[in-house]
């Protein structure tokens, strides 16, 4: 039986960007949107490294293993993980990954991918962040930015979970009641999105997204508005303005 999703509810959509389609590689996000409870919501988006020939499969098994190891957890002590474990499951999705990449003859760097993860358990909340993938929450009808991308050192490079010797996690850790919706991005849709100039996200552009989660009489998985979140991705509004992958997810408890 599934999880009583109480007060959540979410849009979610994924969709491959135009370089890839003329390129004819695959897309390379990923994302996991988990409830366990009435009180407990897991978020998790991946970006596969354009420069990784097997980012996309890099993406997608972050996505599930550490959605899965957060759930198990939560569901089983009754609160948020500590950081070393944090670290832990970090390790071990690391570890994974590289024993893929043994196995078919590969590096682990070619599975390299970026992380944004989101988990609010009651009145706590949990956010990580390795790379340029973005999370903004709304308080008092206001949008402020949760993580921020997070660029490398040169020109349009950014951190992964597969960098050695260790990544660049961020964890940030805030009260939840303050907040009453999210949205989880990757970095294909950010230029839109957020101004960088201010570091704030466009409310223009979220406020509008939300606002049909708001509405919304269903709880839980909202199919319909996740269909249609797809086709704007797809649609001229956002693919004139990138040719890269884009995900988003759009959780309200309004």
């Amino acid at each position: 039986m599934p999880a009583d999703p109480g007060r959540w509810r979410w849009a979610a959509a994924s969709r491959i960007g135009t370089s890839h389609l003329k390129a004819g590689t695959r897309k390379q996000d990923a994302y996991t949107v988990k409830v366990s409870g009435p009180d407990t919501l897991c978020v998790v988006v991946s970006d596969g490294a354009g420069s990784s020939s097997h980012g996309g499969e890099g993406a997608s098994l972050v996505c599930r293993m550490l959605s899965t190891a957060i759930c198990d957890w939560t569901a089983n002590h009754g609160g948020l993980p500590p950081d070393d474990q944090i670290h832990e499951w970090l390790d071990t999705v690391r570890d994974r990954l590289a024993s893929v990449a043994e196995k078919r003859g590969l590096t682990k760097r070619q599975f390299a991918s970026t992380l944004i993860a989101l988990l609010v358990f009651g009145e706590e909340l949990l956010a990580l962040q390795i790379g340029d993938s973005a999370l903004v929450a709304r308080k008092a009808g206001q949008w402020e930015a949760i993580c921020w991308p997070e660029n490398g050192e040169f020109a349009a490079t950014t951190y992964f979970v597969t960098d050695d010797p260790e990544p660049r996690l961020q964890i940030t850790r805030r009260t939840a009641g303050d907040y009453d919706a999210f949205a989880a991005f990757s970095d294909g849709i950010d230029s839109i999105a957020l101004h960088h100039a201010n570091q704030e996200p466009h409310a223009r552009f979220f406020d509008p997204m939300i606002k049909p989660v708001d509405q919304a009489a269903e709880r839980g998985r909202l199919a319909s508005l996740s269909a249609a979140l797809g086709r704007y991705l797809d649609g001229p509004a956002i693919c004139d303005r990138t040719d890269d992958d884009k995900t988003l997810v759009l959780v309200s408890r309004h």
